[in-house]
């Protein structure tokens, strides 16, 4: 699985994605008679690319130089124009996806329907070009998981269709629902509407950086050049290390809690399960006090975290928790439904490298057919463990 990751300490803008994109290997030609395809006015805008640096570190500016005076679309004409485009079906899907969610925060910032959202500085061909050319590549490059880090909030002013707005812009404040955020810069429109519409649509957000196999880097210039960091978009592009026999990495997540009754913390291990935890556990501790306490642990994926965490915290008397990452060692596993006298059966089986090294029949399948039979659990267990290595019927 291809991912890319989006460092964005600086911020992101559709230029910015682009120009990322772009340095990771896109050829420009490529992109440019993709866009050619869009029914938009022959001869409207002019693609560039330019090698430059944002406080000495090198970067590659993407522009769009429009000749169109028609800035002001709806967003049904938009993405009827995307829909009925000769683009592939999945890059298609990618840049409608990207313009409806822009269109959603819009409508709720204004007060009307979606299909009734009319877009100004958005409408425009360059705003069309970045979002189109966004899909365009991530397709080019074969990405199909998209991550982002926590994005600077911003502050100030800025100048827009609307009037003066405070930073960040009403439309881009509903975008950034749902993504990290944090106010550890100074003043400046860091993310713009259509950089936070990108990361909405089709990212994941992280507190860490993704486990993969590092293949690419891209560097996207952004039109200012900020005081305290270099503004520019990193695109880290790579190979998900998911493979059985191969490091998987994965976060531990633990809190010691001395509060919470058996009832609570059995809840909270279901919901924690339910919503995409790999594994739950808890072990007695002795706390300050001499208060004997139990440590809730659990795993996740790192993608999973900041979910996993909040419902921790909004489910338990937990007042924090800490995680770190770790590696680990993984199986290939597969299972696979069989008949049997006592009744279907899915049979866990386990390799290494291909090598079927064992079979193990589900224990929610053994418990099942206990009861149902009226037959002791570990007599169906060991029936359905003979059963289990023997030739399925028919074979």
């Amino acid at each position: 699985m291809t991912i890319i990751y989006f460092d964005c300490y600086a911020g992101i803008s559709g230029d910015m994605a682009v120009g990322a994109l772009l340095d990771l290997g896109v050829p420009l030609e490529y992109l440019q008679a993709e866009l050619a395809k869009l029914a938009l006015p022959v001869g409207s805008y002019q693609l560039s690319t330019t090698r430059t640096e944002r406080r000495q570190v090198a970067a590659l500016k993407f522009d769009v130089a429009v000749h169109d005076l028609h800035t002001h679309r709806h967003y049904a004409g938009i993405d009827a124009m995307i829909a009925d485009s000769g683009l592939s079906a999945a890059v298609r899907e990618t840049a409608r996806r990207i313009f409806r969610r822009l269109a959603e925060a819009e409508a709720l910032v204004h007060g009307v329907p979606v299909e009734d959202v009319h877009f100004h500085e958005v409408g425009a061909v360059d705003s069309i070009v970045d979002i189109v050319a966004t899909a365009i590549c991530l397709d080019y490059l074969g990405v199909s998981d998209v991550r982002v880090s926590p994005l600077p909030l911003g502050g100030g002013f800025v100048e827009t269709a609307h009037g003066r707005l405070p930073v960040p812009a009403p439309a881009t404040v509903e975008l950034l629902r749902g993504l990290a955020v944090h106010g550890n810069c100074p003043e400046g429109e860091r993310v713009t509407p259509t950089g936070a519409a990108i990361v909405a649509a089709l990212a994941i957000p992280c507190s860490l950086r993704p486990v993969m196999t590092l293949t690419g880097i891209g560097c996207g210039a952004g039109g200012k050049d900020f005081e305290d960091c270099p503004n520019i978009l990193r695109a880290f592009l790579g190979q998900a290390v998911t493979g059985p026999g191969e490091g998987d990495g994965v976060i531990v997540v633990e809190s010691n809690i001395d509060d919470s009754t058996p009832e609570v913390l059995g809840y909270v291990m279901e919901r924690l399960l339910e919503q995409g935890a790999l594994d739950v556990f808890f072990i007695p501790i002795q706390m300050k006090k001499n208060r004997p306490a139990v440590q809730l642990s659990f795993l996740c994926r790192p993608e999973e975290l900041d979910q996993l965490a909040a419902l921790l915290l909004a489910e338990s008397s937990a007042i924090g928790l800490r995680h770190y990452p770790v590696g680990r060692i993984t199986l290939e596993r597969r299972i696979e439904e069989r008949q049997t006298p006592l009744g279907p059966v899915r049979l866990k089986q386990v390799f290494d490298k291909g090598r079927l090294l064992r079979v193990v029949p589900e224990y929610e399948d053994c418990r099942r057919i206990a009861r149902e039979r009226n037959l002791p659990l570990q007599e169906v267990m060991r029936a359905l463990a003979v059963q289990a290595h023997s030739p399925e019927e028919g074979a």
